[in-house]
């Protein structure tokens, strides 16, 4: 049983969230002489300040970054009432001159079919012009689309090469796909040592899927020293979260006792959790079918709020 494989459909994020893909704050913008003040009034959350003062840049100078981040504006609503047409004019003007963020942000729209029809060929495109420029995001993405294979012929090589990219940038997603490529020797050597070291970086950042192939690898001394009590913690947190992965070897570890002390309660009740989700251990089913009806009765009433979250539709 092993934690989850790269998806092969892009699993992009559906907002652009400037303040992590564009400038720090008080960073100054290319060729400028002073601070960005506009990048800082919308960092700060003075949207109608930032607009006006990317509006004066643009106007003055014909500020690139201005008038992507007047596209963000729009796109958001920050500000100013929300028009997607207006963001993508925007979004296009510094697109045209090189700006990568502007790039991704169109291709977003594009993918979206916001200011228009939905364009997966389109969208693909920008992602490659923005990711040869370095950006983070487009990178991981188009490295999705190569791993998919459907607009790309599939390439795991230069989809590690991408993946690199982000996760170099400190992209967590990126750096538990890239730990899967090197787990599993597609498109780079097999490397348990280098995938352990990147799941451990996307575990930092609370990346669920990576804290799970990293507790097992810990758990199991693959690629990393021995270390089950880790593992354990590990695995209760992404059990906490949802995985049915962590849910299911966190009921194991509980079970026999190994990396944490034995509690059949907790035991059934992650076990119930987890097949409720889809996970099937035929272990687990034994060993709770062995306890003692209060045992097991009591395991079933701690598993009963989560079982009823999962039964109830969303709304």
């Amino acid at each position: 049983m092993t934690a989850m494989v790269i998806n092969a459909a892009p699993r992009i994020a559906a907002t652009l969230l400037l303040t992590a893909i564009l400038v720090p704050q008080w960073q100054r913008a290319a060729g400028a002489a002073e601070p960005d003040y506009a990048y800082a009034s919308f960092q700060r959350g003075y949207y109608l300040t930032a607009f006006g003062q990317a509006t004066h840049r643009v106007e003055e100078s014909g500020d690139v970054k201005s008038m992507t981040l007047l596209g963000e504006l729009y796109a958001g609503g920050l500000g100013v009432p929300e028009d997607d047409t207006k963001a993508a004019e925007w979004y296009k003007l510094a697109a045209a001159r090189g700006d990568r963020a502007a790039m991704f942000a169109l291709a977003m729209f594009r993918l979206q079919g916001r200011a228009g029809p939905r364009d997966r060929e389109a969208s693909a495109k920008l992602f490659a012009a923005a990711a040869k420029l370095g950006h983070p995001l487009a990178a991981y993405d188009l490295a999705l689309l190569y791993i998919e294979g459907q607009l790309f012929p599939q390439d795991f090589k230069r989809a590690a090469e991408l993946l690199r990219v982000a996760a170099d940038a400190g992209n967590s997603e990126a750096q538990y796909a890239l730990g899967t490529l090197y787990k599993q020797g597609r498109g780079v050597a097999k490397d348990m040592g280098e995938a352990v070291r990147l799941w451990a970086l996307a575990s930092i950042a609370d990346n669920t899927d990576a804290e799970v192939e990293y507790a097992i690898a810990l758990y199991n001394g693959d690629g990393i020293a021995k270390n089950e009590q880790a593992a354990a913690t590990l695995f209760r947190k992404a059990a906490i979260r949802g995985s049915p992965i962590g849910q299911d070897r966190l009921a194991r570890i509980l079970a026999d006792g190994r990396g944490a002390p034995a509690n059949p309660v907790e035991a059934t009740k992650w076990h119930l959790i987890s097949r409720a989700r889809g996970e099937t251990d035929i272990m687990l089913d034994a060993f709770v079918s062995k306890l003692d009806a209060e045992t097991r009765a009591a395991g079933e009433k701690a598993a009963k709020p989560w079982l009823d979250a999962i039964k109830k539709p969303p709304s």
